[in-house]
């Protein structure tokens, strides 16, 4: 069979079972549709936070930046596997126990304001758009490429297939879709990573083929032959201090992302929390120790297969053609010397490749079977899709939970609730189709503009919210807004208005590390300048730093 006819059983396969999952989690509570009843057991609930944190970036997109950007594509590697880390072990012990099921709720509580809830809905609709247009533009993708129709109609697809299982099950039918898709994610991610390892170093251990073989040192010659850098070169592309500050945005951006804290409210005590935070790290690093040989390994095969090759030729490659057809690999013979070649210089190369295609097109570019293609690409819909999910739930609680109930109609009942919530993902998932069709860049980069504007808003309002009694509301109100503006002046400048980056050259993608600054001098500026918290609020957050249960020790009792 065709891959184009396995990626269509693999990819119906497992919407089937995704929708069969939505159909039988169905909830009709708002715990169950917020929080998944927080009964969800410990590995369960690591495998879906993995799922949930593992999206088209990762899957789709990262791999691709490191095979085009070499050594300085490894700042999403670090960031992110550092912000999780980070996350699982400074905040959501923390946030689990105090108990909310949302972050502005922990937000309007801690800062005993309805205004901070509101300016924290802002910024959670800010992140959460700004990140489910790069998962609906990997599901544009995928659909373009294998199922022969155009972007905005894959967007389509995905949106009513995401749609289906979050109106229907909210958390709860999120968080066991998750399950089964990571399950559909990593098996579709390792076994063409270890074929293709197995292939040119006759290992099949991705992570050993990539650090014992001589694969990295032979593509550094080729990228010398060609006029590029060493493939292996540090800030080849970006400068030490863009690295370090895109690096901290990332990592810190994944610790304020609202759709991951909340995994660790759908677990039953904080001591559950723990434990699937370190199964959901060892589920991510299954992939994340992967992804580097990978994008090596495909830079590789497509060099080796496109370069100096007769375009003629090159041309009647089936997969070539059809990525062709997609406009995300283009071929060019502007010297009419009938090959064609890739140089440094965009104005003279004549092979131009979107780094978003270069894990989907590996398999075929490594001639592997049919059925590998598909898998991959159901696995880069699963991706895509559990994290938009979760991001969905994200919206629709900010607006159902967050302003309707706590503010607007605090009568509300529990049908209402959901309701609402349910109307909010059907409004999310339109807006978020939008963004899917016109996206302002490629995966990884517009999730990334997502992680800076988490990590100017969200985290030091959460880390001083929890390790500082005397930030006050005046002071977390104004650090998330000033913060939150700067970074958006300057991603939107530089990205949509031609603005040269003015700051030192950090990157859009690396300015919420400034931000984040920002944030947090204003936050204790403006707190030391204004009145403490009440004493209650101080006595909440004491208790919050003290583990539940904790026995006295050893030399008090005698």
């Amino acid at each position: 069979m065709s891959a184009e006819l396995w990626t269509i059983i693999l990819v119906a396969l497992s919407f089937l079972l995704y929708l069969y999952i939505g159909w039988r989690s169905r909830v009709k509570d708002s715990s169950g549709f917020y929080v998944a009843g927080q009964g969800v057991p410990q590995i369960a609930n690591g495998a879906a936070t993995a799922a949930d944190w593992m999206s088209a970036a990762s899957f789709i997109s990262m791999a691709g930046l490191i095979s085009t950007l070499g050594y300085d594509g490894s700042i999403y590697l670090m960031g992110w596997t550092g912000g999780y880390v980070l996350l699982a072990l400074l905040l959501a012990p923390y946030l689990r126990k105090f108990g909310k099921y949302t972050v502005p709720d922990f937000v309007g509580d801690r800062y005993y304001s309805n205004a901070a809830r509101l300016v924290a809905v802002v910024a959670a609709l800010f992140v959460s758009l700004t990140y489910v247009a790069g998962q609906m533009r990997g599901v544009g993708i995928v659909f373009s490429r294998f199922l022969q129709v155009d972007i905005s109609t894959g967007v389509i697809i995905g949106m009513v297939v995401v749609a289906f299982f979050s109106v229907l099950g909210g958390m709860k039918g999120i968080t066991w879709t998750q399950v089964a898709q990571y399950g559909v994610l990593i098996v579709a991610y390792l076994i063409p990573a270890a074929a293709i390892a197995y292939i040119l170093t006759g290992n099949p251990i991705p992570q050993l083929a990539f650090t014992f073989s001589d694969i990295v040192g032979k593509l550094n010659q080729i990228q010398l032959d060609l006029g590029f850098k060493e493939y292996s070169q540090p800030f080849a592309n970006r400068s030490q201090l863009d690295v370090l500050f895109t690096t901290l945005a990332l990592m810190v951006g994944t610790a304020g992302l609202p759709h991951v804290i909340v995994r660790f409210y759908t677990v039953t005590n904080v001591r559950a929390a723990r434990y699937s935070a370190g199964w959901a790290l060892l589920f991510i690093a299954l992939l994340y120790t992967s992804a580097p040989a990978l994008a090596t390994f495909a830079r590789y095969n497509l060099i080796s297969t496109l370069h100096n090759q007769p375009i003629t030729e090159v041309r009647q490659l089936d997969w070539a053609n059809k990525w062709e057809k997609t406009k995300l690999l283009t071929f060019d013979d502007k010297n009419n010397d009938g090959r064609i070649e890739l140089t440094p210089d965009k104005n003279t190369s004549e092979i131009t490749i979107d780094p978003d295609i270069i894990v989907l097109s590996t398999p075929e570019v490594a001639r592997l079977a049919p059925w590998v293609i598909g898998l991959v690409a159901a696995g880069g819909l699963a991706a895509a899709l559990s994290t938009a999910s979760g991001l969905l739930l994200v919206i629709s609680s900010s607006v159902a939970h967050d302003i309707y109930y706590r503010i607007i109609n605090p009568n509300a009942s529990e049908t209402q609730r959901v309701f609402v919530g349910r109307i909010m993902v059907g409004l999310a998932v339109v807006l978020a189709g939008y963004f899917g069709i016109n996206p302002p860049g490629f995966v990884a980069q517009v999730v990334a503009f997502a992680f800076g504007l988490a990590a100017a808003s969200f985290f030091p309002a959460i880390v001083l919210g929890i390790f500082d009694k005397r930030t006050n509301r005046e002071g977390a109100i104004a650090g998330i807004v000033v913060g939150l503006i700067f970074t958006l002046f300057y991603i939107v400048g530089v990205k949509f208005y031609g603005m040269q980056p003015w700051l030192f050259g950090i990157s859009p993608e690396g300015i919420g590390t400034v931000g984040m600054i920002i944030n947090f001098i204003v936050t204790l500026v403006v707190s030391r300048l204004t009145p403490p918290p009440p004493i209650a609020v101080q006595e909440m957050v004491e208790d919050l730093r003290s583990p539940a249960g904790a026995e006295l020790p050893i030399e008090s009792v005698h």
